[in-house]
């Protein structure tokens, strides 16, 4: 039979059965009945302080790092231009040459046009812009992640910097506050600077700013300015080919612009147009069709620099201020383009073969001194020292006039004679090279032939070297001249610019000029006096008529020969200094004079050339393509 378990059989069997796991509030339950909680396990609590340890870590990170993180901005802004500010910035004034017609000639300082809105662009303009600089320039906040990692994978794959991870936002940045320095620095400053334009200007104000500061090569800043210089148009005006250009440009100005490099320039705008037929803006053959008509128009003068280099000289001074100045030049283009020719072609053929390696002429006009053409060298992009106005030489016979002018006013006449023997003063004896001796001569032909001997002798009859010099510095000559009879032969100095515009007095009938290449002014809207000087009496009439006839025979049939030109009156001077190292010719037409020098700039002699030969006939070349 049977019997019921016992206490002690019941615990037994109780305890011999597996632990359950403790339920959710056990441990509280356990305290209730007065029964201790069960100990939590090394494990958990091993974890516990782990997650303490990390967060307490990433808290101390988090404050380190934002501490660190200011410390690091404020590095990098301390010395941030102040946005406000920069956005208004002064600039260079500007200086616009044009030529007499009104055809530009020149620019310098930093051109301005016109502040031009984005409504009245054409739409070709903005949407070449942001076809090759920045397409997702409406969709980025000034830094572009994406457009960083496509110029990253672009670069990576070519093997070359093929593109550039620089929003439209980060190129106005740079250029409006920033130097084009190049390293981290700049480039976080560049991206706060950006993040600070996009909070201030909404899409369409950022790149109306772009547009009208961004530089653009050869001085240009803004569209409309770039449109004007290169193509001469206002930005409203431009064509999609022109658009094009000009948004090829902001990569590398001064490497892609038209006057730098038009060949470069239009393969640059082409590369442009197939961005737009990328995006969908062009088709291709459109594209292709405006690429065909890139074509620049061809610059005013190839070596007008000399003439403008000149005219900017004494600017600052002559025009203070910061005005932009407009400038109406004296210089016909047509006979610029003459002159650049024929020097050209006689330094290319006959000069070659005769050593001559260098030319300089000027063309001023002797009524009034304004200078109608000047080349102050072979190749003004080879070499910019202006040797019409810069090289002071001797001027060889070509200063005989000024002798013989003195003469005149000591009462001789172009009939009075003088002889063309011998002649030696102390131990110098001037010699007559090829000419042989007639005895007695009338001024005239002693002029007209450059007779050395006779020369002398009126130096002499006019009162001597001091009477020489002072006829010649009140007809515009600075010298230095030597105060002995070598002056008679041309051994001061001066500038072919001095002895043309000397020369002046001898076709205008005895009035100074003085030599000028600015004929007005504007100044921002405003006429400014330009400053010419009028001309004065320095000669008398009967003397400077009398002058002018002895030039005429040296043409006529004397040692300028070689320039007169058939149906054109013409007079003129010859000069050849030592060993041939200079060769001159100064001579006139109705009121056009013509001054021409050739030589070598280190003085080397050149093959016989005497005044009476090339220089002579640069001058028949240059009087005959001038219009009559």
């Amino acid at each position: 039979m049977s019997r019921a378990p016992t206490a002690t059989t019941a615990r037994s069997a109780a305890s011999s059965r597996p632990a359950r796991p403790a339920r959710p509030g056990a441990k509280g339950a356990a305290a209730r009945r007065g029964q201790p909680a069960p100990a939590l396990s090394t494990a958990v609590k091993a974890r516990r302080r782990l997650v303490r340890r990390i967060a307490a870590w990433l808290l101390m990170g988090t404050v380190w790092g934002g501490l660190a993180l200011g410390v690091l901005l404020l590095i990098f802004a301390w010395d941030l231009p102040r946005p406000e500010a920069a956005l208004e910035t002064t600039r260079r004034p500007s200086v616009t040459l044009e030529a007499a017609d009104g055809r530009l000639l020149s620019t310098s300082g930093d051109l301005y046009g016109e502040t031009v809105r984005l409504r009245d662009l054409p739409i070709h303009l903005p949407t070449a812009l942001l076809a090759i600089e920045d397409r997702r320039f409406r969709d980025h906040f000034g830094l572009d992640p994406v457009g960083v990692m496509r110029a990253a994978w672009v670069n990576l794959t070519t093997g070359r910097v093929a593109q550039g991870g620089s929003t439209l936002t980060q190129q106005l940045a740079k250029n409006l506050f920033l130097t084009p320095e190049r390293s981290y620095r700049r480039k976080v400053q560049e991206a706060m600077l950006a993040l600070w334009l996009e909070s201030r200007f909404t899409k369409d104000q950022l790149l109306e700013i772009y547009l009208n500061r961004v530089y653009l090569g050869a001085g240009a800043y803004g569209v409309d300015a770039a449109a004007r210089l290169y193509f001469g148009v206002p930005a409203r005006r431009l064509t999609i080919w022109q658009s094009a250009v000009l948004a090829g440009l902001p990569r590398a100005p001064s490497r892609y612009n038209p006057r730098a490099n038009p060949v470069l320039a239009a393969e640059r705008g082409a590369e442009v147009l197939r961005a737009m037929a990328t995006i969908g803006a062009l088709t291709e053959a459109q594209a292709a069709a405006e690429a065909e008509r890139i074509a620049f128009p061809r610059r005013p003068s190839r070596d007008s620099g000399w003439f403008a280099d000149w005219v900017h000289e004494d600017l600052a001074t002559r025009f203070p201020g910061s005005a932009d100045l407009m400038l109406r030049t004296t210089l016909d283009l047509r006979v610029q383009a003459v002159v650049e020719a024929k020097l050209e072609a006689l330094l290319s053929g006959p000069g070659a073969a005769a050593d001559v390696g260098q030319g300089a002429v000027v063309v001023l006009d002797a009524a009034t001194g304004a200078v109608r053409a000047m080349a102050g060298g072979r190749d003004y992009r080879r070499s910019a020292f202006n040797r019409a106005v810069s090289a002071r030489r001797q001027p060889g016979s070509v200063f005989k006039p000024f002798v013989y002018l003195a003469a005149l006013e000591k009462g001789l006449h172009p009939e009075s004679t003088v002889s063309d023997a011998p002649i030696t003063l102390g131990r110098w004896s001037p010699g007559n090279g090829n000419w042989r001796a007639r005895g007695d001569l009338p001024l005239e032909e002693a002029l007209a032939h450059s007779v050395n001997t006779s020369a002398v002798r009126v130096l002499v009859r006019a009162g001597g070297a001091k009477e020489a010099a002072a006829v010649a510095r009140r007809l515009g000559l600075a010298g230095p001249f030597p105060r002995d009879a070598t002056i008679a032969l041309g051994t001061g100095e001066a500038s072919l610019l001095e002895l043309a515009a000397a020369y002046a007095a001898f076709a205008n009938g005895g009035m100074r000029v003085t030599p000028y290449g600015i004929a007005s002014v504007r100044a921002e809207g405003r006429a400014l006096p330009a400053g010419i000087a009028a001309p004065a009496r320095a000669v008398q009439p009967d003397d400077a008529l009398a002058i002018r006839r002895m030039m005429e025979a040296v043409v006529s049939r004397g040692s300028g020969r070689v320039a007169a030109v058939p149906g054109r009156s013409a007079a003129g001077k010859t000069g050849t200094t030592q060993d041939f190292r200079d060769a001159w010719f100064i001579g006139f037409s109705g009121n056009t004079v013509i001054g021409v020098w050739l030589g070598n700039d280190d003085a080397t002699p050149m093959d016989d050339v005497r005044g009476g030969t090339l220089p002579a006939r640069l001058f028949h070349d240059i009087l005959e393509g001038l219009p009559r």
